[in-house]
C-alpha cells in the first residue's frame, strides 16, 4: 500500500467519525428545535408537473447517475490499482471523484424516488439533512479543484520540488482541511436553518433542498442567515476561483518561457482536463447563480442547475479519460486484468 492510500484511509475514517458527530449534533437540535416549528414536510416541484413527461424524465436521470457513478468508481478503481498513478494529482483525482459520486447521490436518488412514487413530498428532517450532505460535497469540489490547481503549479513552475513540496503529508493535510472547511460550513449552516420558523406545507421551486430556496419560504426573519449564506458562500466561491487563475496565470507565464512548441504542448497537455473541468463546474455554477439571484428562479434556473449538479460530475470521468494518456493507460490495464481473470 502506498502512502497515498494510507492517508487516504486514514483521513477517511477520520472524515466519517466527523460526520457523524455533526449528524448526532444535528440530530439533538431537532429534537430540541422540534416543537417550535409547525413545518412537517416540503413540496418539490422538480422540472414538470406534466405526467406524460415523468417516464422520460425517470430514464433520462436515472441513466445519468448510473454513468456518473460507474466513471467515477472507475476512476477511483483505476487509481488505486495502478501504482504509475500513486501521485498527488491522481490522489486529489480519485478523491474528486468520490465527492462527486456523494455529491449526485444526494439529490438524483429522492428525486427519482419522487418521480416514481408519484409523490413530491420531503419531510423536514429529510429535507434539512439533504441539504447538509449537499453542501459539504459542493464545497468539496470547489476546494479539490482549488487543490488540483495548485498541485499543476507546483509539477510546471517547480518541477524540481515537486516530489518535496507534494508530500504526502502535505496532500493529506490539504484535504484534511477541506473537509473540515465543508463540515463546519455545512453545519453551522444546517443549524441556523433550525432556528427559522417556517409556515405549514410550502413548495419548492427545485429538485433538491436548496438552501437559498428554503430560506425564501421561511416565515419569520432570515436577515442574518441570509448575510452569513451569501457572505460564507462569497468567500468559499471567490477565494478559491482567485486561486486557481493565479495558478493558471503563473502556468501559462512558465509553459510561454518555453521555447518548444512541442514540449509546450505536452507540458499543457498536463493540465488540460483539470482546465476542462473547472470551465465546467465555475460556468454552470456562475448561470445558476445568476438565475436565482432573481426573487422569481424561473424552471430555466431547476433546469440550469442540473449542469453543475449532475451533467458536471457525470462528465468529470470522461474529461479525465479521455484526454488523460495516463488515465487511459491505467483504465485499458484495469479491463485486461479483469478479462484474464475471468
Amino acid at each position: 500500500m502506498s502512502k497515498f492510500q494510507m492517508y487516504g484511509t486514514f483521513l477517511a475514517c477520520h472524515c466519517v467519525n466527523i460526520v457523524l458527530a455533526s449528524l448526532q449534533t444535528i440530530s439533538m437540535n431537532y429534537m430540541e428545535i422540534g416543537n417550535q416549528t409547525a413545518m412537517s414536510k416540503f413540496i418539490l416541484l422538480g422540472f414538470s408537473e406534466d405526467m406524460d413527461w415523468q417516464p422520460l424524465l425517470f430514464g433520462l436521470f436515472l441513466s445519468m447517475y448510473l454513468v456518473t457513478v460507474f466513471g467515477n468508481l472507475l476512476i477511483i478503481l483505476a487509481v488505486t490499482s495502478d501504482s504509475h498513478l500513486h501521485t498527488p494529482m491522481y490522489f486529489f483525482l480519485s478523491n474528486l471523484s468520490f465527492t462527486d459520486i456523494c455529491f449526485t447521490s444526494t439529490t438524483l436518488p429522492k428525486m427519482l424516488v419522487n418521480i416514481q412514487m408519484q409523490n413530491k413530498a420531503i419531510t423536514y428532517e429529510g429535507c434539512l439533512t439533504q441539504m447538509y450532505f449537499f453542501m459539504i460535497f459542493a464545497g468539496l469540489d470547489d476546494l479539490l479543484l482549488t487543490v488540483m490547481a495548485y498541485d499543476r503549479f507546483v509539477a510546471i513552475c517547480h518541477p524540481l520540488h515537486y516530489t518535496v513540496i507534494m508530500s504526502p503529508r502535505l496532500c493529506g493535510l490539504l484535504l484534511l482541511l477541506s473537509w473540515l472547511i465543508c463540515l463546519t460550513y455545512s453545519l453551522v449552516q444546517s443549524l441556523m436553518v433550525l432556528r427559522v420558523s417556517f409556515c405549514q406545507e410550502t413548495e419548492i421551486p427545485h429538485f433538491f433542498c436548496e438552501h437559498a430556496q428554503i430560506l425564501k419560504l421561511a416565515c419569520s426573519d432570515t436577515l442574518v442567515n441570509d448575510i452569513v449564506l451569501y457572505f460564507v458562500t462569497g468567500l468559499l466561491g471567490v477565494i478559491p476561483l482567485i486561486g486557481i487563475l493565479f495558478s493558471y496565470s503563473r502556468i501559462i507565464s512558465s509553459i510561454m518561457g518555453i521555447s518548444s512548441a512541442g514540449r509546450k504542448y505536452k507540458v499543457f497537455s498536463t493540465c488540460g482536463s483539470h482546465l476542462s473541468v473547472v470551465s465546467l463546474f465555475y460556468g454552470a455554477g456562475l448561470g445558476v447563480y445568476l438565475t436565482f439571484g432573481t426573487a422569481h428562479p424561473s424552471r430555466k434556473g431547476t433546469i440550469a442547475s442540473v449542469m453543475y449538479t449532475v451533467i458536471a460530475p457525470m462528465l468529470n470521468p470522461l474529461i479525465y479519460s479521455l484526454r488523460n494518456r495516463d488515465m487511459k493507460g491505467a483504465l485499458r490495464r484495469l479491463f485486461t486484468r479483469g478479462i484474464y481473470s475471468q
